[in-house]
């Protein structure tokens, strides 16, 4: 078998096995659908106790610890069969509030690339996002799909408060945070969306493998 067309699995722990997929020379987007797509048929097994997808990493953990070499091999096989278009996912719209007090950095990020803030919600509210994975904090979605031309190095001096509902940029990301928190993003809007609630099943709202847009509640000047 070609080392370069498949995956590493290897024993992480006395009950959790660790798929990696970095090292593919495939497109990291296919790839991580193909991640989601294996997280389904995890699923269906039961036999784990959690699933813990990343980008282009997945970590199982079992129920059963006497069958961590079968699952080391049975993740190989399944990754070498699984279809990358397998899984879809739910569509979230964001209803979005943009600049002024709800996003004090939207003009920023207008200077920096020499747009206007009526320009950046456009391109921003204008295109489709896929969730990569959750992390960073429950219920926080890191997501491709930032234009580059709103790809924005992250703050010199990171906030030590950031509102629960920020809409924000860092690097070549775009995010919502799920709580208050520090943070060191660029914030250009705000959302009353839930992406968390610990008493929901799942908690996180949001979803690895779902798409979302946001939705411009009001134009700018």
């Amino acid at each position: 078998m070609n080392s370069q067309a498949t995956v590493s699995v290897v024993i992480l722990s006395s009950n959790s096995v660790f798929l990696d997929a970095t090292h593919l020379g495939e497109d990291s987007l296919t790839t991580q659908k193909k991640i989601w797509a294996l997280v389904k048929q995890c699923k269906e097994s039961n036999a784990f106790i959690d699933i813990v997808p990343a980008m282009n990493s997945l970590t199982v953990y079992l129920l059963n610890t006497e069958e961590l070499s079968k699952w080391q091999t049975t993740l190989v096989s399944w990754w070498d069969e699984v279809d990358a278009q397998q899984h879809q996912g739910a569509h979230h719209k964001i209803l979005t509030h943009y600049g002024g007090e709800y996003g004090p950095d939207l003009d920023f990020v207008a200077d920096a690339h020499a747009l206007s803030p009526k320009q950046v919600i456009e391109l921003h509210s204008g295109a489709h996002y896929q969730v990569l994975f959750l992390g960073f904090q429950p219920g926080f979605v890191y997501l491709h799909g930032l234009t580059a031309q709103l790809h924005t190095p992250r703050r010199a001096t990171p906030r030590t408060h950031v509102a629960k509902g920020s809409v924000a940029i860092g690097a070549d990301q775009t995010g919502i945070y799920p709580a208050d928190s520090p943070g060191g993003w660029h914030i250009i809007g705000h959302t009353d969306f839930t992406l968390f609630n610990c008493h929901a099943n799942p908690p996180s709202v949001i979803q690895p493998g779902d798409t979302l847009q946001f939705v411009c509640l009001e134009s700018a000047s």
